[in-house]
């Protein structure tokens, strides 16, 4: 089997130029540190460490280490003179000089600095290469033009390649058939391949192996046994795919890190606390396919062929990009295609919560819904009837398609999921659905009718009586409190104007 320093030595050992994609806070600028410190300084930081009997490098290199996030701009003119200032700054190490800053006269003043470098002394290591395109994704124009200058970049280091031993470019959005690295000779792109599926994050295994003392601390103080907080903690933040074969599994370091050094803080989502809900992402939701609420939580599903070679930026669809990135992760592979959905509690129900603001325009407690996840398990029907209007109420209603049964139990269901519930939506019948979640000691169950303009809603609730009567819902919840609510939604009112409790 393969382990984590014998993947990290093959990837040296057997490929010259490489391309990583991994979701932000995984550890691929650690990893770069890694690679940074070894080829220039061998092992003298690893002394003790398997690695120190695995390095064969017998010489240190000139390793010059760019990170393109510090690039990024919405002008092209500040872009391109960033990028001009790290360039030189970074080279300048070894001895390159330019005193021109157009990029142009930057790229002719490397170009001849490389030439005369001695073959295969240097290494370039190049961190969040694609942070500039995905900051201007809304931007088609901006984004050719910035595409553009980091073909350049990358076509200058592939027509020199003779100078370079090793290569190592990480990101989190896969560009590469964007032509951005076209004449980079043998890349090797390994974000999809099982070998690496664990490259960077925690398996439950390596999480046992070397945090016991962390572990054991975190029992002591939470007062819980040693299976259920590993359990709590695979829930939350494990379920991390992004291989092919959908077989590899992994932590979210940062969010495991994090709980372990303040484990009283409780299951925080850590991950999206440091930035975890960029732009693009809310406009992809009011935009794309996701803008329906019945499909916030609906199986879905995107070729692998479009993971590992994606279309170019202006054809970038949500999926691609919410998987590229973490919010979802491949769980299956059937096929030619990756089932994706949330990795864990982290992720779904944050993202849950951001997607009520965007159907709200508001958060759920501006909404004048606050301690949801408690009322659900105490209020009485009448009460819980009057929280779901205040939701419903508040939806933007021309921004967002609520038109029918599901839609408007989605809209129920993602509030619940923004609170920690799981609730799934069901079918009853050939047409009926339903809403059934757990809330404590409480098992509640939702029918509910869409009421057109000029329809019987009276007769609807006695549909939606007769569907909960005829249903199974809610007889397995042992000793759990089971409250049945036929509801009927009408159109005109955009709220439910009857309700009956089964």
């Amino acid at each position: 089997m393969w382990t984590r320093r014998l993947r990290f030595f093959f990837i040296v050992d057997k490929h010259s130029r490489v391309l990583l994609t991994r979701p932000r806070r995984f550890g691929k600028s650690l990893l770069v540190s890694v690679l940074n410190s070894l080829f220039r300084s061998g092992v003298q930081d690893f002394q003790g460490l398997k690695i120190e009997k695995l390095w064969q490098e017998q010489k240190p290199y000139k390793v010059v280490r760019l990170d393109f996030s510090v690039t990024c701009s919405s002008r092209l003119e500040r872009f391109e003179l960033n990028f001009v200032l790290h360039l030189i700054s970074c080279f300048s190490e070894f001895g390159f000089q330019c005193d021109s800053y157009l990029l142009s006269d930057v790229l002719e003043k490397l170009s001849e600095w490389l030439e005369g470098q001695e073959s295969g002394s240097l290494v370039l290591l190049v961190d969040e290469y694609e942070a500039p395109l995905t900051a201007c994704l809304g931007d088609s124009k901006l984004f050719g033009l910035i595409l553009e200058d980091l073909s350049n970049f990358f076509s200058l280091i592939g027509s020199l390649d003779s100078a370079c031993r090793f290569v190592f470019i990480t990101g989190i959005v896969n560009f590469r058939n964007t032509g951005m690295f076209c004449a980079l000779k043998n890349l090797s792109d390994i974000s999809l391949d099982p070998k690496y599926g664990s490259i960077v994050g925690f398996t439950t295994q390596e999480l046992k192996d070397y945090f016991s003392g962390y572990i054991e601390e975190a029992v002591k103080q939470l007062g819980m046994e040693p299976e259920a907080l590993l359990e709590r903690l695979a829930g939350h933040y494990d379920g991390y795919g992004s291989e092919k074969t959908a077989t590899v599994r992994v932590m979210n370091p940062w969010s495991i890190l994090s709980f372990l050094i303040y484990p009283t803080r409780g299951f925080r989502d850590y991950w999206f606390q440091t930035g975890g809900q960029p732009l693009i992402l809310k406009e992809f939701f009011r935009s794309g396919v996701l803008k329906d609420p019945k499909n916030f939580a609906a199986v879905k599903s995107i070729p692998l062929e479009q993971l590992g070679d994606p279309v170019k930026g202006e054809g970038l669809t949500e999926l691609d990009l919410l998987t590229q990135t973490g919010y979802l992760t491949i769980k299956s592979v059937d096929g030619d295609s990756a089932i994706v959905a949330y990795p864990n509690e982290e992720v779904r129900i944050t993202m849950a919560g951001m997607y009520l603001q965007l159907l709200l325009e508001k958060t759920i407690e501006q909404a004048g819904v606050t301690n949801f996840a408690d009322r659900l398990v105490k209020d009485d029907a009448e009460t819980l009837v009057r929280i779901f209007n205040r939701l419903l109420e508040t939806v933007d209603y021309e921004a967002y398609s609520i038109e029918d049964v599901k839609s408007v139990l989605a809209v129920i269901q993602v509030a619940m999921i923004s609170v920690g519930l799981s609730p799934v939506i069901k079918v009853i019948g050939k047409e009926g659905s339903a809403l059934e979640a757990h809330a404590g000691r409480r098992t509640i169950v939702f029918a509910l009718e869409y009421c057109q303009t000029g329809h019987d809603a009276e007769q609807l609730l006695k549909d939606a009586v007769r569907q909960l009567e005829r249903s199974s819902y809610g007889k397995r919840s042992g000793e759990n409190e089971v409250l049945k609510l036929a509801l009927v939604f009408s159109k005109s009112d955009k709220r439910i104007t009857r309700w009956s409790v089964a």
